[in-house]
């Protein structure tokens, strides 16, 4: 058990034996074979007092192959950095450790939608979450780490709530895309994952701010508002599991002293799901129309047959939840039923953020981050797909509207760790980060494993 401080500090203040970074990279890559959080481990890491950062595989890092979890992507080594890794090398205090595992694309809650799923860092039989499992099971087994991830619809929130990590994903436009391959360009945010709020705050510090290769990183000064209300939406809390109920709502006798604890009616946040789903299905399926089997990645290599048979044939390699996405977002962009689905879905966008603004105004929305205790990875496969998007009902809203949103570890139940979300108005980044930190003061975390520890 730790209470939290800054890692970052106290590793570059630590005298270090010149075999660590070594050891490091052989302890990490025996652990990996049992968690299969990394896809690729930087063997070949020589840093000087620099504390180590991950990448989830959909950010592209120079000479290191960034598949995005997927065949489809597969030998894919970019030519480039991401903006937010130019920024931490540049920092120089950071050095680059790996690529971390993923859902195919971002298609997930579970972390199960690829190859070799990640484990979860508490229980290897329990799902790690998604779809940034890789990131934040990385988080959970190093002690001295921070993971550079990205969220859609809660892929940083879920599967940090499962390891028992903070994952924090700011304000959408505060953090450079650039280098990200895309799920839904309306919706994705690169963000972190770290064993505290302050390091969390640390990494968040440098890779901020505005970016001439990204036009929709437009968020310029990031603000400290703390509030002294907490919002609990009915609409939302009715569809938890009863553990979790009873959990969340010790939690909330805890912030009573200190804060205003509101249970508030926001209808159109229950109705969030569809309009979600409509939207980043149509973005998905237009983003990953280029990906033809020749020109990314996984090289087919029947280039004698004509277009659309070869077309058809490469992307076979996708996996079953990507077609079902390509399928129904592009029912969904289609002429005949544009207008009914897709458009009216922007609409309730724009009323989602109208509400949500209006709340946040006063304070923070706070929730469970997931609906249900950690499941194991035999259950989840039995899920249906209604049942799996049903997962992200307290993440969705933030991210649909662009909401800076953190989450933490609060209880333990049955040696499984759960987490609460809070949600701040856009721009009001620093006032979570600052939150989630005296939070820590009076709340030991667990981890099961502190590789690289001094």
């Amino acid at each position: 058990m730790e209470n939290m401080t800054s890692y970052i500090k106290e590793f570059i203040g630590r005298e270090k034996s010149r075999d660590y970074y070594p050891e490091l990279i052989s302890g990490l890559a025996a652990l990996n074979k049992e968690y299969h959080a990394f896809n690729v481990i930087n063997d070949r890491l020589e840093a000087k007092n620099s504390f180590p950062f991950s990448t989830k595989a959909n950010i592209c890092v120079k000479g290191f192959e960034t598949n995005a979890g997927s065949k489809m992507l597969e030998g894919y080594v970019p030519p480039f950095n991401a903006t937010v890794v130019e920024k931490l090398l540049r920092h120089g205090n950071f050095s680059f450790l790996g690529v971390t595992n993923m859902d195919e694309f971002g298609f997930g809650t579970f972390g199960t939608h690829t190859e070799v799923p990640a484990r979860n860092a508490f229980d290897k039989e329990y799902a790690a979450g998604g779809s940034s499992s890789g990131a934040a099971v990385a988080t959970a087994l190093l002690k001295y780490h921070v993971a550079v991830a990205e969220s859609t619809g809660g892929s940083i929130a879920a599967p940090a709530a499962l390891n028992g990590v903070v994952g924090f994903t700011p304000t959408y436009g505060a953090v450079s895309r650039y280098g990200l391959i895309d799920y839904a360009n309306s919706l994705d945010k690169i963000g972190v994952m770290a064993r505290s709020g302050e390091d969390a705050k640390a990494a968040f510090d440098i890779i901020k701010g505005r970016d001439d290769y990204d036009t929709t990183c437009a968020i310029g000064k990031i603000n400290n508002n703390r509030k002294k209300k907490l919002f609990v939406v009915k609409e939302l809390i009715e569809k938890t599991d009863p553990k979790i109920r009873s959990a969340f709502e010790r939690l909330l006798d805890k912030f009573s002293d200190d804060y205003e604890v509101k249970e508030i009616s926001v209808g159109i946040l229950g109705n969030s799901l569809a309009p979600y789903y409509i939207i980043a299905m149509a973005e998905a399926s237009t983003n990953l129309a280029k990906y033809n089997g020749y020109k990314y990645g996984l090289q087919y290599g029947e280039l004698n047959k004509r277009y659309n048979e070869f077309f058809t044939e490469a992307r076979v390699n996708f996996g079953t939840e990507a077609k079902r996405r390509i399928i129904l977002g592009t029912f969904i962009r289609s002429e005949s039923v544009k207008e009914k689905y897709y458009t009216k879905a922007l609409m309730i966008r724009r009323l989602i953020i109208k509400e949500m603004d209006k709340v946040l105004r006063d304070g923070y929305i706070i929730s469970p981050t997931l609906p249900i205790p950690t499941p194991k990875i035999s259950d989840v496969e039995k899920l249906t797909p209604m049942q799996n998007y049903a997962m992200d009902i307290f993440t969705i809203p933030p991210n649909l509207g662009g909401f800076p949103h953190i989450t933490f570890p609060y209880e333990y139940l049955n040696g499984m760790p759960i987490g609460a979300q809070l949600v701040a108005e856009q721009a009001n980044d620093y006032a979570l980060l600052d939150f989630v930190s005296e939070w820590e003061k009076g709340f030991e975390y667990k981890y099961k494993h502190n590789l690289g520890s001094i």
